[in-house]
């Protein structure tokens, strides 16, 4: 991985263990938070070409997605301490951080973004503001849903709960994840499919416990 002016410190192709190859994002990030510099380099190869699919959506320019990715990277070498995990998926916290970036960078070519929502601190996952002709129940019964929803989506697969987090919320059609990925289109579209059906019965089993 490389570094840029703002990120000297980040180490730069650590060989990692197979232990660390195979363990899931939330064990990596701790191991970041502790100063693993192996357990960085195996979330960058996970999601490097994603976030730079990520920037280039939002930004249009490859050179400043490509200093997005590097700073995004360097952000969760700072603040991997920051992540909570009952808050939502790791990929969801970086790739909210990518694009964030990727956004303040395109504001700082004086172009208003025309379709982009800024979501700091917010999870975007069916976050609405509250109408105020909506009786209270009716509110309450909306933000437990998405809190349904979130700990839904925790369960899927890794692979299959990426696509879907891609296609909701950041807007990006799959063939924009296939070439995010380097995927087959044929595999995003099955993994976004089975995403979607365990989800649907997440949800249903969770009404139904309800």
């Amino acid at each position: 991985m490389a570094s840029n002016k703002n990120a000297t410190n980040v180490p730069v192709r650590i060989n990692s263990g197979s232990s660390l190859l195979q363990a899931p994002d939330e064990t990596l990030v701790v191991q970041v938070a502790r100063g693993s510099s192996a357990a960085l380099e195996v979330l960058y190869d996970r999601y490097a070409s994603i976030v730079l699919g990520i920037s280039l959506k939002v930004i249009g320019d490859r050179v400043l997605a490509e200093d997005v990715l590097q700073e995004t990277f360097w952000r969760l070498w700072q603040s991997a301490s920051t992540y909570q995990a009952q808050r939502g998926s790791f990929t969801g916290w970086l790739f909210r951080i990518a694009r964030n970036l990727a956004i303040d960078a395109y504001r700082r070519r004086n172009v208003r973004p025309q379709t982009i929502i800024d979501t700091n601190n917010a999870n975007p996952i069916l976050e609405q503001t509250p109408d105020p002709d909506t009786d209270v129940a009716e509110q309450a019964q909306s933000v437990l849903k998405n809190r349904q929803v979130q700990s839904a989506l925790g369960s899927l697969p890794r692979l299959q709960r990426q696509v879907l987090e891609m296609a909701y919320f950041y807007g990006m059609t799959r063939q924009e994840i296939a070439e995010a990925t380097g995927e087959a289109l044929g595999t995003i579209h099955t993994r976004a499919r089975l995403g979607l059906q365990k989800l649907r019965e997440e949800l249903e089993g969770e009404e139904f416990e309800g």
